[in-house]
Formats: C-alpha cells, structure tokens, sequence
C-alpha cells in the first residue's frame, strides 16, 4: 500500500473508535520530501519533523502552505532557525527554553503554537519536565506574550504493554486538567500516542497523535 493508503486507512480507523476531530500528524522524519510530496497531493497540510537539519531542505523543496510542527529535541540555539519553518512545537520542556522562543518570536513578529513536553513515566532516556513541577513551567508559558500555549505532549515507553500506556496517557490528562483548573487557563490539546500506541492515547483523550512508521513504513 502506498503512504496516501495508509494514511487514509489509519484515518477510517481512527475516526471509527473514537469520531471526535482528532488530528492523525503525519511523522515524515524517514521520508523524502518525494513522499511528503505524494501525501500533500491527497490533501495533507500537517507534517511532523524532529530534526532541524533534516526539516530545512525538505521545507525549501516543499509547498509553502505546510505547517511543520517539530517533535524533536530543542537546542536553544537552534530555536531561531526553528521559528522561522515550523508553526507547532511539541517539545517544550525548560522555563529557559520557554523564555527564549518567547524572546526570539517577538523578534521574529510570530505566534508559535507550543505544546510543554511532560514526563509522565519518569524515564531518564526521554526529555520532558517532571510531572511534580508542571506548574512552574505551565506557568511561564501561559505568561510568555509571544507564543500560544496549546496544550500538553508526552510519549510513554517504547516497550510498555498497553496498560502501561493508558497509565501515562491518563497521567498527562490528570495533568492537563490540574494545570487548567489551578491557572485558569484552556488547554484543550493533548498530543499523545505513535505509531505502536496511539489507540491507547485515543482512549485516554488524546488530540494529537503523532504517527510515522504506520504511514511511511507500513507493509
């Protein structure tokens, strides 16, 4: 099956577990832009990157009406060149890196979309805020004139079982709802679940769910 298939495929299932406007983000990071290129003819908009070196040159070959959103770790000193492509960040997990997307937007004159990456499960190995100190970082979002604040990202371990899944993906939204209610603020978005447990997420309230293999690399 080619990509436009899958990915179509994937978006009949999606909507038949759970008919509620969730957004199926295509994670294009092992794909040519060639590839990208044949999903945007079927109508797609929204690509996800993780890369800034990667993200570049497929942008400059690309539609300009594509909005990028990255995924990926954020180095402060790539913050400029990331603003200037992609409209969404998901990986947002520092008080210093939210005061210097701020910063760096209103020099820019944009309004980034951001999401704060949470770490729920804990690992080491994944970035993300700790969950026990959301607030502070929500906090200086919210505060922060210069980006919108969507909403809240994290991934739960690669190998977790299902149960495990649900586990984190429900932790994010305690999260969410907490934050919400101790701020007084709207953050309607949950980006949450891949390719091995994005049905998990769905269940959980996911808004987002950030898909790459099941498109691109499917058999």
């Amino acid at each position: 099956m080619s990509c436009t298939e899958n990915y179509m495929s994937l978006l009949k299932e999606l909507e038949s577990i759970k008919n509620s406007g969730v957004k199926l983000l295509p994670v294009s990071k092992t794909v040519s832009a060639e590839v990208i290129k044949e999903l945007y003819d079927a109508g797609v908009r929204e690509f996800a990157e993780n890369r800034i070196e990667v993200l570049t040159p497929k942008a400059e070959t690309l539609p300009d009406d594509i909005c990028w959103h990255f995924i990926g770790r954020l180095q402060s000193n790539k913050v400029r060149k990331i603003l200037k492509i992609a409209k969404v960040i998901h990986s947002v997990d520092s008080i210093e890196l939210v005061q210097r997307i701020d910063r760096i937007a209103g020099e820019e004159k944009c309004t980034p979309v951001i999401f704060l990456e949470i770490s729920v499960s804990g690992e080491e190995c994944k970035g993300g805020f700790p969950v026990a100190r959301a607030l502070e970082l929500a906090q200086a979002a919210a505060a922060a004139p210069n980006i919108k604040l969507a909403g809240l990202m994290t991934m739960a371990p690669l190998e977790a079982t299902p149960d495990e899944c649900r586990t984190v993906f429900n932790g994010l939204r305690e999260c969410r709802d907490k934050l919400e209610n101790e701020l007084k603020i709207s953050l309607p978005e949950l980006s949450m679940g891949m390719s091995n447990d994005w049905k998990e997420a769905v269940e959980c309230g996911a808004t987002v769910i950030r898909v790459g293999s099941s498109i691109f690399h499917k058999e």
